[in-house]
């Protein structure tokens, strides 16, 4: 397979997953061989766009693709993804691997059991800053991560946890070398009728603890981690990609206390569709671990759920 291009399908392709389909036409030892979608429209002009295949069915990829990326509705993917995983095909499942535990469980086993890759569509893993600020950080204590955006009528289906604030859950599980000890959460609907802004309280077995929110009603997008670890200070900006560094210096002062030197790193910006997508390629051709499998993906909802699991709590205790 390294010597010949990887041929690729894309199930679903409305907004994201048309997106898929351009980034596969464009990526080199790939061959884009189709998309399907219940929206025969929607797949006609998407496939008329990059020139490709629509099947008529998924079952009609099968045999005639190596990899997948499905974009479906959360509530689909194990009925979609399921199929290809028992017949070997690797699959790039969008986040979060499903709907309800019981299916994530089930969309994981089935790729266990047939020994094929799983990759979760976590992108912010990929994101230029992200991949910077963890070579950078060391032994991280308390971390503190905003995401913050404007109302839009997507995705409005989900509450901001799984919308949203699952991207940070997953950062911080892949940043924190610990296992989770406790969880602490509030939030409440504001514009629709799901939760719009949360908050929650991480706590590790190592004494590391993380405070995330995230909110989808901001007046603008505030996008931000900062973290304090052994000896240093770091914060990213997500919209400029830059890191700023505050560490002490080797030499102590007359006070006793070495000067806090500070640095600022910017990052070279790479879409991280695109560095999720390729990375996911060479993973089917070099037939390695993706950076985000399904065991973190699972992980990183489970996490969510607790979150949610909190809110609802606090949201009874003041109704």
């Amino acid at each position: 397979m390294k010597n010949s291009p990887l041929r690729v399908g894309v199930v679903g392709v409305g907004y994201l997953g048309a997106i898929h389909a351009r980034i596969y036409k464009r990526l080199p030892n790939v061959v884009l061989v189709g998309v399907f979608d219940t929206d025969r429209t929607v797949a006609g002009d998407v496939a008329q766009e990059v020139e490709c295949r629509v099947f008529d069915t998924q079952e009609e990829m099968f045999d005639a693709i190596d990899a997948v990326s499905i974009v479906v509705p959360t509530s689909l993917h194990r009925v979609v993804a399921e199929p290809f995983l028992e017949r070997g095909v690797p699959v790039l499942l969008e986040k979060p691997v499903a709907h309800t535990l019981e299916d994530s469980e089930a969309i994981v086993a089935s790729a266990q059991k047939s020994s094929t890759l799983l990759q979760i569509g976590h992108l912010e893993r990929f994101n230029a800053g992200i991949v910077r600020l963890a070579a950078e950080l060391k032994n991280p204590r308390f971390l503190e991560v905003h995401r913050l955006g404007q109302f839009v009528a997507r995705a409005t289906d989900v509450d901001v946890v799984t919308d949203l604030m699952i991207h940070d859950i997953d950062i911080v599980l892949s940043l924190v070398p610990s296992e989770l000890r406790y969880v602490s959460a509030v939030g409440t609907c504001v514009i629709t009728d799901h939760v719009d802004i949360a908050n929650a309280r991480l706590e590790f077995s190592n004494g590391a603890i993380a405070n995330v929110t995230a909110s989808r009603i901001s007046a603008k997008k505030f996008r931000r981690m900062r973290i304090f670890a052994d000896s240093a200070y770091l914060a990213l900006n997500f919209e400029d990609q830059q890191i700023d560094i505050a560490r002490p210096g080797e030499t102590a002062g007359p006070d006793g206390f070495a000067p806090i030197i500070t640095d600022s790193i910017a990052v070279e910006h790479r879409p991280p569709l695109d560095a999720e997508l390729a990375d996911f390629v060479a993973c089917v051709m070099e037939k390695r671990e993706p950076v985000v499998s399904g065991e973190d993906g699972l992980k990183a909802l489970r996490v969510a759920h607790e979150v949610r699991k909190r809110i609802d709590e606090s949201l009874e205790i003041k109704s």
